[in-house]
């Protein structure tokens, strides 16, 4: 199965980029290593030879494709650095020279200036790793600074252990961004103006040298000039009748000023302008049927917009000029582009309005502000509220920031405080890989340098506290924020991680693929269903899913971990509802998933009881049961012709039906059943009527039989039969 996915992306990749693409390059890898033994797809460490703490490229799935991404080039810097060492400088390559360099006297008093200076950017954890130990060195950490030594020696000539000498800004703790001075930059200049719009503005500037060009040609008329009528008969007089004194004099200056102007070959000016390289002098060179078409090319032009000079005329060309002035998109983006040349790259803004203020008196587009506003520094909750922060992944990208100050703040020494937090910063960019057999991701403590500080670290209390409330508000706000779905993977770890900080046990668990669920689950999965049980118990959630009211201590050991088999039991048992005999494989594990997460409510009980935030939530409750619940009728209202997109959102909307539940639980009856009773005038375009039957019958005190009905109504689960097949 895994050969197959790499093959159809290896596939797509051809499709769109073509055999040379750096994309298909890194499938192609993907595939050559399966093949030869040195990738294990699924293991922590998929690289043969290869320590897990190293970061390694990780394609779309969580493929490793063998490459090292600190296996880089040397930069400029880095080589006028090894040209400058002696010729018997040691190492095997340039790298390796470069890395040993800096264990010398010389090299280590850099690492330590870059670091009192802050001068300094960590893009890779690995860039961390020789200023680890300059900062050990130091402080008389000798054994701690020659172990970690040890552990990198082995990939000295492959890897950048030491960063960018640069400043940088320093995670600002309180305040997160979304993206960086330097990548909206990018993101300003890459917009460009569609060439059919330069075209027509084109076009709009270089009408006066076409209005010029027909009034040449009218001074020629005799009588009146040229006419079209309806039937398409040119009437008024003909050109090439009279000729001014001046005429050569003008017409040479206007063939040079009309000199390059593209026009379609049948088109008016084109025409014209032929012409008046033939008349040098007068029409002797032009033939009757020439002359016929510049009085039909006059006819045409004057009928549409005027004579030449006329007010109707003169209206037309200052209207298209004002168009033609006005600045494009792309300008605009530009302009605002150079304003944020003041500000590091690396950097944010502290307000949008300066840099998004009018441009000569234009209105930055809207478009170009929210770019803008993806570099703002500013608090979460105000991020959220400009609609900057847009779901719990985008919240999960920027939550690393404020944990890395939090973490760091345990570290006594500014400096080495700082680059803890830069690390972690790091760390939290690597992408996850493809796990199997109920493997972990690497954590940021198995990092040999990072593992090196942990002593160093005081777990003051009050920095358990900031943690903790951290923690709570940051899921206040992703809850009340985006109550529709569910936490995603990347903000779980995050939360993880706060937890520990916090000095806080929560079994917070994870969104299995059920592409690669291996049929059992991690005991932390049967801890928080056991907190779901206990504090859900007798709630409106608690009966709409029949949670157990208790949970035997079963679990055994497997791939050298602990399980729950009797959760993993349960779950599938259960599952037994969705299946009705036509569900197998990747679907099968999808509704045994399912139910994983209605047992242990995918976390909200969790925290909920461990943060303390039942009191918090409570009057919050309506509002965010009727947002789910409405989401998720409005989600399978929106048409979709793809089988896959189409699964995906039955999925998705089951799953925020479950979060509205768990929200509605807090509610009294009497709003339960207002919330129900506002859901039915939303059930046009779905068939989900026997769903919100289902939850008034659970309002009402019904329960659902061994199927999942009662009376007219049915549970609604994301996976199988029923209402989402």
């Amino acid at each position: 199965m895994n050969e197959e996915y790499a093959y159809g992306q290896l596939r797509r990749a051809l499709r769109h980029a073509g055999a040379g693409s750096a994309r298909a390059a890194s499938w192609r890898a993907v595939l050559d290593g399966m093949a030869d033994g040195t990738l294990t797809v699924g293991s922590r460490t998929p690289v043969a030879d290869t320590p897990a703490w190293v970061t390694l490229e990780v394609l779309h799935g969580g493929f490793a494709s063998g490459r090292y991404l600190a296996e880089a080039p040397l930069r400029q810097d880095e080589t006028d650095v090894v040209r400058s060492l002696p010729d018997d400088a040691p190492g095997t390559t340039d790298r390796e020279r470069l890395n040993l360099h800096y264990l010398t006297d010389e090299g280590q008093a850099v690492l330590l200036g870059a670091l009192a200076a802050g001068t300094y950017r960590i893009d890779l954890p690995e860039d961390a790793a020789l200023a680890t130990v300059a900062w050990l060195l130091a402080h008389d950490r000798h054994a701690e600074a020659l172990d970690l030594v040890a552990a990198l020696r082995p990939l000295m000539h492959r890897l950048r252990m030491t960063p960018r000498f640069e400043a940088a800004p320093v995670p600002a703790g309180s305040v997160v961004k979304l993206a960086s001075v330097g990548q909206v930059k990018a993101s300003l200049r890459a917009v460009i103006t569609p060439p059919a719009i330069d075209t027509m503005r084109t076009r709009l500037r270089e009408r006066p040298l076409y209005d010029r060009l027909v009034a040449l040609w009218c001074e020629t008329v005799e009588g009146d000039l040229p006419e079209l009528q309806d039937d398409g008969v040119v009437t008024g007089g003909w050109p090439c009748r009279v000729w001014p004194e001046d005429w050569a004099a003008r017409r040479t200056a206007l063939l040079a000023e009309t000199e390059g102007v593209a026009a379609h070959p049948r088109a008016n000016f084109t025409r014209l302008r032929a012409a008046l390289v033939a008349c040098e002098t007068d029409s002797r060179a032009l033939t009757a049927r020439d002359v016929g078409w510049v009085r039909r090319a006059l006819a045409n032009t004057i009928g549409k917009h005027g004579a030449p000079g006329s007010e109707r005329r003169t209206a037309l060309r200052e209207a298209g000029l004002a168009v033609a002035a006005r600045p494009t998109r792309a300008g605009l983006a530009d302009a605002v582009a150079c304003r944020l040349d003041v500000y590091p790259d690396d950097g944010g803004v502290p307000s949008v309005e300066p840099v998004a203020a009018d441009v000569d008196g234009w209105r930055v587009p809207e478009s170009l502000v929210v770019k803008v506003t993806r570099a703002l520094e500013a608090p979460v909750e105000e991020l959220v509220a400009r609609n900057v922060i847009t779901s719990g992944e985008v919240l999960a990208i920027v939550l690393p920031q404020i944990t890395a100050s939090l973490l760091a703040a345990n570290i006594e020494d500014p400096a080495l405080s700082a680059l803890y937090a830069h690390t972690y910063a790091a760390f939290r960019r690597r992408r996850g890989l493809l796990l199997l057999d109920l493997a972990t991701q690497v954590g940021f403590t198995e990092l040999p340098w990072v593992a090196a500080l942990e002593p160093l670290r005081a777990h003051r209390r009050d920095h358990a506290e900031a943690a903790r409330k951290t923690l709570a508000q940051t899921t206040m706000l992703a809850l009340t924020s985006f109550p529709q779905t569910i936490l995603p993977n990347p903000l779980v770890s995050e939360f993880v991680t706060l937890a520990k900080q916090a000095g806080a046990s929560l079994p917070l668990v994870e969104e299995i693929a059920a592409d690669i669920f291996m049929g059992t689950f991690t005991t932390k999965f049967r801890d928080a269903a056991v907190v779901a049980s206990r504090v859900m118990a007798g709630s409106l959630y608690a009966r709409y899913y029949d949670l157990p009211e208790t949970w035997p201590e079963e679990t055994t050991n497997r791939w050298g971990r602990k399980v729950a088999d009797g959760f993993a039991k349960a779950c599938k048992d259960r599952a037994a509802e969705a299946h009705r005999g036509r569900v197998s494989g990747v679907a099968a594990n999808g509704t045994v998933l399912e139910q994983s997460q209605i047992l242990t409510t995918h976390n909200l009980a969790v925290l909920a009881d461990g943060l303390g935030l039942w009191d918090r939530l409570a009057p919050l409750a309506p509002d965010l049961a009727a947002r789910a619940l409405g989401w998720a009728l409005h989600r399978t209202a929106v048409p979709t012709t793809d089988r896959h997109a189409a699964l995906i959102a039955v999925k998705n909307a089951a799953y925020a039906w479950r979060q509205g539940i768990f929200f509605l639980s807090f509610c009294d009856t009497e709003r339960q059943w207002t919330i129900v009773d506002e859901l039915r005038p939303r059930l046009a375009g779905t068939d989900l009527g026997p769903a919100v039957d289902g939850l008034a019958a659970v309002v009402a005190g019904y329960r659902f039989d061994a199927d999942g009905k009662v009376q007219n109504g049915q549970r609604w689960l994301g996976w199988g039969g029923g209402l989402s097949g």
